[in-house]
């Protein structure tokens, strides 16, 4: 009787593996790994935002959290630590700023960008902690 089984158990079994590849890998996979060409929701310069977090976090996060978002700035820092391209935005708010967190693709920029240079990021935003995080950003320069 076990045996009869077998073939339907196996049959259930690899269903449910397939469903749950179809359903759940899309959640794990980056939708938005290519920013380049994908609209900003929002456009704002980088002291207008580090200020809509520090005055509000809960409604910041509403405004901007998990959407792609443009931002203006100055160039604070560069760093380039544990394989991650990072760039960060001045605010008139001397504790906080813009954490960018620059695609690989965007390195060639990245390297030749200086302190006080003026860009344009576009990336999604994450929250707040010190500074407004931005992941999986691109760049635009200014000349």
């Amino acid at each position: 009787m076990k045996k009869k089984n077998t073939p339907f158990y196996i049959l259930i079994f690899l269903l449910l593996i397939v469903n749950g590849y179809y359903y759940v890998m899309p959640i794990f996979k980056n939708s938005n790994s290519n920013l380049e060409k994908v609209a900003y929701d929002i456009a704002i310069n980088s002291d207008d935002l580090v200020n809509s977090y520090l005055s509000n976090e809960e409604k910041s996060n509403q405004l901007y959290a998990g959407k792609v978002i443009e931002v203006f700035g100055f160039v604070k820092e560069v760093t380039f630590l544990n394989n991650r391209n990072t760039v960060i935005l001045f605010s008139k708010n001397n504790t906080s700023g813009v954490i960018c967190d620059v695609n690989i693709s965007q390195i060639d920029k990245v390297k030749n960008l200086q302190k006080h240079q003026k860009i344009k990021v576009k990336g999604i935003c994450k929250g707040f902690l010190k500074d407004v995080v931005l992941l999986n950003c691109y760049i635009e320069i200014y000349e």
